[in-house]
C-alpha cells in the first residue's frame, strides 16, 4: 500500500504480511466452517503487539498512531481474510478506543491491558432490532438502583459477539421527550455479569469466520463504576469516533479492491480465451486501466484524510465521503473483477469469490452509504 511510505510502517507492513502468509490464509478457510474465529488466534496477535497498539504503553498497548492499525486492516482485507480484520478492528479501536477515550485511570488498567494481549476480546453493542442505524431512538435502557445500573434490552448484529469477554453497551439513562440524542450513555458490560446472555452465531453472506450475534440484556445488573463517562453524554461520544471509524471501514475497502485488482490482473494475464491472453482484450484493457485509476484516487484522497486525522482536525465529513466513496467504487471494481474471472470467479477456491461476498457489507456497517450522504448533504445545506 503506497499510503503512508517510511521506513518504520514498511517494516511493519512487512512483518504483517509474513504473519498472513504463515499463521492467517492457510488457516482462514477452516475458521469460516467454524463460524468463528479459535481464540489462540487473538492471543497470538497480542504477543506480536497487533491488539490494541495505539493504546498507551502503560495500558499494554504500544502508543502508535493509527496509520499502523489501518495497514493491519488493509494488508488482511488484500488477502482475504476480512473476518480477522474486522474482528482486530472492532476490538481494538472501536471497543478499546471507547474505553480509553472515555474511561478513567481506573478503568483503563482494568480492561485494556487483557484486550492488547488477546486474553479478553471486545465487542461494541450499538445496533438494535427495531432501530437499525437511527442510534438516537434504541431503546435499550439502564435504571440506577442503589450502586447498579440495570439494563434491559436486545442489541443485533454484534461483531465478535460470541466471543467478546468486554462488551461497550450504548443503553438509555433518561427519557428526553423531542430530545432523542439527549439521556444515551456507554457502560462495560463483562461476560459474566448476570442477566446477560448471547444468541446462536448469525449466518451471514459474508465473513463467515467473523462471530455475529445477538445480545440479551434482562435486568442485567452492572456495577456502577461500569459507567463510561457521564451519564446522558453517550450520543456524544458516539458521534466523537465515528469519524475514524469510517475512515478504517475506508481503508479496508481499499484493501479488498486492490486484492481483487492484483489477482484479476495475474489471472488475466495468464489466461487465455480465443488464442488471446484474456487481458489483451480491449474490454479487459479499459476496465483494468479504470481500476488502475480508481485505485490511485481512492488513496490520495484517504491520504488526505488522514493527515488532517494526524493533524487534530475534524474528519466527520471527509471520513463519511471517504467511506461512501471507497464502499461503492470497491463494489463495483470487485464485481468487475469476477466477471473478468468468468465461471472460475463464482468458485470459492478463487480470492475473488470470497473478495466479492465479504465486501458487500461495506456499503452497510458503519453507518449505510445513504447516511453517508445524509451526513455530507447536512454540511452542504448548513454552509
Amino acid at each position: 500500500m503506497n499510503l503512508f511510505e517510511d521506513d518504520q510502517i514498511l517494516e511493519f507492513q512487512d512483518t504483517i504480511d509474513k504473519w498472513i502468509t504463515n499463521s492467517v490464509t492457510p488457516n482462514h478457510p477452516s475458521w469460516e466452517k467454524q463460524g468463528i474465529m479459535p481464540r489462540q488466534v487473538w492471543c497470538e496477535a497480542g504477543e506480536l503487539g497487533l491488539l490494541c497498539l495505539t493504546q498507551e504503553e502503560k495500558y499494554g498497548g504500544l502508543g502508535l498512531d493509527f496509520r499502523y492499525s489501518a495497514i493491519i486492516y488493509h494488508q488482511l482485507m488484500k488477502a482475504g481474510a476480512s473476518a480477522t480484520a474486522v474482528g482486530f478492528a472492532v476490538h481494538s479501536d472501536l471497543t478499546a478506543n471507547y474505553i480509553n477515550h472515555f474511561g478513567t485511570h481506573e478503568q483503563k488498567l482494568k480492561w485494556i491491558p487483557d484486550m492488547a494481549c488477546g486474553k479478553k476480546i471486545g465487542a461494541i453493542a450499538m445496533t438494535e432490532p427495531a432501530v437499525g442505524s437511527d442510534l438516537a431512538n434504541i431503546s435499550t435502557k439502564a435504571e440506577l438502583v442503589g450502586d447498579q445500573w440495570v439494563l434491559n434490552g436486545q442489541k443485533t448484529f454484534i461483531s465478535n459477539g460470541m466471543s467478546a469477554d468486554i462488551i461497550v453497551v450504548v443503553a438509555r439513562t433518561e427519557a428526553t421527550p423531542g430530545k432523542p440524542h439527549a439521556g444515551i450513555s456507554l457502560f462495560v458490560v463483562e461476560r459474566d455479569t448476570p442477566g446477560f446472555s448471547s444468541g446462536n452465531c448469525f449466518n451471514k453472506l459474508g465473513l463467515k469466520a467473523q462471530d455475529t450475534c445477538e445480545l440479551f440484556f434482562e435486568n442485567c445488573k452492572v456495577p456502577k463504576e461500569n459507567l463510561l463517562g457521564k451519564a446522558g453524554e453517550g450520543f456524544v461520544y458516539l458521534m466523537k469516533n465515528l469519524g475514524i471509524e469510517r475512515l478504517g471501514i475506508a481503508v479496508m475497502c481499499m484493501g479488498q479492491a486492490l486484492g481483487a485488482f492484483e489477482t484479476t490482473l495475474k489471472y488475466t494475464s495468464e489466461r487465455k480465451a480465443f488464442g488471446r491472453q484474456i487481458a489483451s482484450f480491449q474490454n479487459s484493457k479499459y476496465k483494468l486501466a479504470e481500476m488502475k485509476m480508481n485505485l490511485d484516487v481512492g488513496y490520495a484522497y484517504i491520504q488526505k484524510c488522514y493527515r488532517e486525522f494526524l493533524e487534530g482536525k475534524d474528519i466527520t465529513v471527509s471520513a463519511s465521503s471517504a467511506k461512501l466513496w471507497a464502499s461503492e467504487m470497491s463494489s463495483k471494481l470487485i464485481d468487475d473483477c469476477l466477471q473478468l474471472h468468468g465461471g472460475y470467479g463464482y468458485m470459492d477456491e478463487y480470492l475473488i469469490s470470497r473478495l466479492y461476498r465479504d465486501n458487500r457489507v461495506q456499503r452497510i456497517y458503519g453507518g449505510t452509504s445513504e447516511i453517508m450522504k445524509e451526513v455530507i448533504a447536512k454540511s452542504i445545506l448548513s454552509n
